[in-house]
This record gives C-alpha cells, sequence and structure tokens, in this order.
C-alpha cells in the first residue's frame, strides 16, 4: 500500500457545546477520489477547513504531503489545489489574470505561469474567454475558471468543496469531465458533495458523515449492497400512501413515505409490482437501489438547516 497523501486521525472540533467534527479518521490514497457526503452541518466543510489549515483542530492529527497541519501549513498547501464553495475569483481582472495573480501566491515566476496559462484555459474549456471578467461568465465557467486556477501551482491533492453546486445540468456533467480528466493524470481529490450522482460517479470511496462522526466507508456499490436491498419500488399517485400500511409490506422487506411517495425496499420486485397492477390510479418506478437511497437510510429524510 502507498504511503496516503491526506490522512486525518482521529479529529475533534467543537464550537460552543456543539461538537461539530467528532473522533474523524480517514485517508486519501494516490490517484484516487474519495467523496465525502452528509446533511448540511455534518462536518463537511469544517473538515476541509482543517485540512487547509484555516481552522484548528480541538484533537487529532491532520498529515498531509509529508507534513503536519497547521505546522507545516505553508508547505502543504504549496502543493494542494482548493475550490470552495463560494466563487473568490477578482472580478477586477481578466481571467487570464486570476490565473497569474494567484500563481504569484505560490511564489511562481510569471514566465512558468505564463506559459500555463493557455493550457489551463483551455482545459476549463475558456480559451476564448481569456480577456473576459469573471462577472461576464456564466455560473458554469466561473466554476472551471475557478478549478483552472486551482491547478495553476500543478498541486498533487485538490480539495473540493461543493464544485458543483448552483450548476444547470449541462455544466455539472463538463465540470464531471475535467474532474474525471484530472483523476486520468493521477491526480487525488477530496470532494465533498450532495449530489448523489456525482459522488457515485467521481469517487472510488465514499465517507458518509453525521453529526460530525464518520457512519460508513467504502466503494460506492460496496456500501449499497451492504446496507440496501437490490430493488426499489417507487408507488405515488391516489391511494398509494395508504399502501404503505396494507398488505403489500409482505412483499417488501422495508417501506418507507416520504411526502405523498412510498418506497418499497425488496429482495425481488416482481411479486410486489404485480400486486400494484390491481391500483389502476397509483403510478411505478422500477429501478435499483443507489446512493441517494443509501444517504437517506443512514442520515435520514428529516430536513436539516444549513449549519
Amino acid at each position: 500500500m502507498p504511503e496516503p497523501l491526506f490522512a486525518v486521525r482521529h479529529l475533534r472540533k467543537r464550537y460552543g457545546e456543539a461538537t461539530v467534527v467528532d473522533d474523524l479518521s480517514f485517508e486519501i490514497a494516490p490517484g484516487e477520489c474519495l467523496g465525502v457526503i452528509g446533511p448540511n452541518g455534518a462536518g463537511k466543510t469544517t473538515t476541509i477547513r482543517m485540512g487547509l489549515g484555516l481552522v484548528a483542530p480541538d484533537g487529532g492529527e491532520i498529515v498531509a504531503l509529508g507534513g503536519r497541519m497547521p505546522a507545516d501549513a505553508l508547505a502543504i498547501k504549496a502543493r494542494l489545489g482548493v475550490v470552495t464553495q463560494f466563487d473568490t475569483l477578482d472580478p477586477d481582472f481578466s481571467c487570464a489574470e486570476n490565473l497569474l495573480v494567484y500563481g504569484r501566491y505560490f511564489g511562481l515566476p510569471d514566465a512558468l505561469i505564463r506559459e500555463r496559462i493557455p493550457r489551463l484555459l483551455e482545459f476549463a474549456a475558456l480559451s476564448h474567454k481569456a480577456d473576459a471578467r469573471p462577472g461576464d461568465l456564466s455560473g458554469g465557467m466561473r466554476r472551471r475558471l475557478s478549478l483552472a486556477r486551482a491547478l495553476v501551482n500543478d498541486p498533487q491533492l485538490l480539495l473540493l468543496d461543493e464544485p458543483t453546486t448552483g450548476l444547470d445540468p449541462q455544466a455539472r456533467h463538463l465540470m464531471w469531465e475535467r474532474l474525471q480528466l484530472l483523476l486520468q493524470q493521477g491526480k487525488s481529490i477530496l470532494l465533498t458533495t450532495h449530489f448523489m450522482d456525482e459522488a457515485e460517479r467521481l469517487c472510488s470511496r465514499l465517507l458518509v458523515l453525521d453529526h460530525g462522526r464518520k457512519i460508513a466507508e467504502g466503494r460506492p456499490r460496496d456500501l449499497i449492497a451492504q446496507h440496501l436491498e437490490p430493488d426499489v419500488v417507487e408507488a405515488w399517485g391516489n391511494g398509494a400512501v395508504a399502501l404503505a400500511g396494507g398488505g403489500l409490506r409482505a412483499h417488501a422487506a422495508r417501506v418507507e413515505v416520504s411526502g405523498e411517495t412510498v418506497f418499497f425496499y425488496t429482495q425481488d420486485a416482481q411479486p410486489l409490482l404485480q400486486a400494484l397492477a390491481a391500483h389502476r390510479d397509483v403510478r411505478t418506478l422500477h429501478r435499483p437501489a443507489n446512493l441517494e437511497d443509501l444517504f437517506l437510510k443512514l442520515t435520514g429524510r428529516q430536513i436539516r438547516e444549513d449549519g
């Protein structure tokens, strides 16, 4: 096993009476994309901020790229790339100038940065926008520019905090394509996301957090097989909710109701689908279990406020 690029061991962080990160441990191997998923307030962003040396942990340690946070923060961050949840591009500079100025923060010579800028803009599909300012770009373009900026120092490890939030489906898919290219180039990624399809598409391993604690860890398909029945039947429409407490329960290992939709989790969907066919006003969708089902089973269906 190669040495991990990034290792968190027994990390703890409290704010007042609230424990935000609670005895958290995980590692990222070279060339790996580790996804961190969890409800609002689960501790994802706080963990990223501690990994960047922006917040001091109350306990535990972070070892990254041969150093320790926060003691070796400058040396570590020189080899990191970061895309935060919120746009931090400079609105007064063009796309190319944003890359140039950011590269100077790492002490890179202007000549080297200028050499890299065309390749970075091409990677971000922004070559035609080199002289445009961020305010003239779409949301997807700004996110791609933020990703290009994070690559200006040729980092080994990228920390991406919800990089596709707020993007339309086309922009998200283009970001996914770019992130997959980085993984093919041997980069490592720590990714927090609320999009389960994004996590399943990009991540070789997943970490599920809730209330600051790790509640599951593993490969996406392995976690689904471990925690869920293979088939899901969704039922909605006139009278669907009433079926949740009736005889159809015998055809399912587990039944959940969310709003007007009933979710039947089963080892074999055919008997259930045949029984549902008698209820003409009820519409159904039969599908395999997915990461969203896993997320909801492990963390619950109740809405969490930000925090």
